[in-house]
């Protein structure tokens, strides 16, 4: 029986993220919300899962990770069809900057940090945690790939370039080393004020407040320098699935903690790109079954489920538990990625 199913979130999850929130801590800025902007997100994400549109608006697609048998929140995932356009989308781009002398013989690069928002209109996927005591047998694997597998469902809802941010490096007290040395002299206010704020507001104050100049990296306190472009250590299998699926480090880091933003073409995404649409029939066959995810194949009412599976002929034979997850019949179509998809 499938464990766990990955779903829409919508209103009636509201007392389940409130909890989740509190677990999630410092620096988790999707979660950072009080209760009635947390309400108004799943509202929001419910809207967008019913949503007849035909291409890349500014749905927000909020995902659940539900364990079956109790019925409890164990997770979250989530995706932005398109970014940067409200609220404004931010970012430090990390270039090297020749020095050069030929009459004291001397020539270097320093490393400096630039404003940009070269990545406004992307398709952002993130949002992803699962509380501490489900973190097994591949469940964190396997809710990063459900956000491709609603892609795939129907791609013309989400933009060509899909980006990720990372969580930076930040103390369980919720000091950021990067906020300390930059971004408290502009801003002045704390790290989790300044997260708090991106989470809930239209983000001007990036906008009016962010370092118009460019920032030597060089002239930055040491423990400032070493945590650019890294990841939380919370966030280091995150960033090794992202890897796995084809995206890559783009010298861009946020600007709040200086965690790394990564990109890939929405098109060459692992697990959106092996997907295949299939027919589904019980009952499930021991003998050769694969690895898989199954997923309904419209965004409206999605559902995805971990599955062992045996395809053949365009027909996937699953277990009776995978169409009950799934809300759907023998007969229905699916999409289903495997293990070994080519």
């Amino acid at each position: 029986m499938s464990a766990y199913v990955m779903r829409a979130a919508g209103p009636a999850d509201l007392e389940d993220f409130k909890q989740l929130r509190e677990i999630a801590g410092a620096g988790f800025t999707s979660l950072m919300l009080d209760d009635a902007a947390m309400a108004a997100k799943l509202e929001f994400s419910e809207q967008s899962f019913a949503s007849d549109a035909v291409t890349a608006g500014a749905e927000r697609y909020f995902i659940a990770l539900e364990d079956i048998e109790s019925g409890a929140l164990a997770g979250c995932a989530g995706v932005k069809a398109t970014i940067g356009q409200t609220p404004p989308f931010f970012n430090f781009r990390l270039i090297n900057e020749a020095q050069s002398s030929v009459v004291v013989n001397q020539r270097f690069d320093m490393g400096v940090l630039i404003g940009v928002n070269d990545f406004t209109g992307c398709t952002e996927v993130g949002s992803l945690f699962v509380r501490p005591e489900h973190r097994a047998n591949g469940i964190g694997r396997a809710l990063a790939q459900s956000r491709y597998m609603l892609m795939a469902a129907q791609p013309e809802r989400f933009r060509n370039r899909v980006v990720s941010e990372l969580r930076g490096v930040v103390s369980p007290d919720g000091v950021s080393p990067f906020w300390e040395a930059v971004g408290r002299h502009f801003f002045r206010m704390d790290f989790s004020a300044a997260d708090k704020l991106s989470a809930t507001t239209d983000n001007q104050f990036i906008l009016d407040l962010m370092p118009q100049h460019p920032v030597y990296v060089d002239l930055l306190p040491p423990d400032a320098q070493a945590v650019i472009g890294q990841c939380h250590k919370d966030g280091e299998g995150a960033r090794r699935l992202l890897e796995w699926e084809g995206f890559s480090f783009s010298n861009v880091v946020d600007i709040f903690d200086a965690g790394p933003l990564m990109s890939a073409p929405r098109d060459a995404i692992r697990t959106g790109r092996e997907a295949r649409r299939v027919v589904l029939q019980p009952p499930a066959q021991a003998v050769h079954a694969k690895r898989a995810l199954v997923a309904t194949p419209r965004i409206s009412g999605f559902r995805c489920v971990p599955a062992r599976v045996v395809i053949s002929d365009g027909v996937a034979n699953v277990d009776e538990s995978v169409l009950a997850a799934l809300n759907l019949e023998a007969g229905d179509e699916a999409l289903v990625w495997t293990e070994d998809a080519v």
